[in-house]
């Protein structure tokens, strides 16, 4: 695992649990901020699966 399959991972953890927070006391905001951070885990996870595959790939070939 890579740092960035680390990291996005945590951000969607905290992002859902914000989410969850911001449904839960009907606070708007928390809610899009939890969904935002969320959103920007899941995307920097699999930007960090990517370049993991990539990596995996290029080693393969040589």
């Amino acid at each position: 695992m890579n740092r960035d399959q680390v990291k996005g991972r945590i951000n969607k953890a905290i992002g859902q649990a914000k989410e969850m927070a911001g449904k839960f006391t009907e606070d708007k905001k928390l809610e899009v901020q939890g969904k935002t951070q969320k959103n920007m885990g899941k995307r920097q996870a699999e930007f960090g699966d990517l370049n993991n595959d990539l990596k995996k790939w290029r080693l393969k070939r040589t």
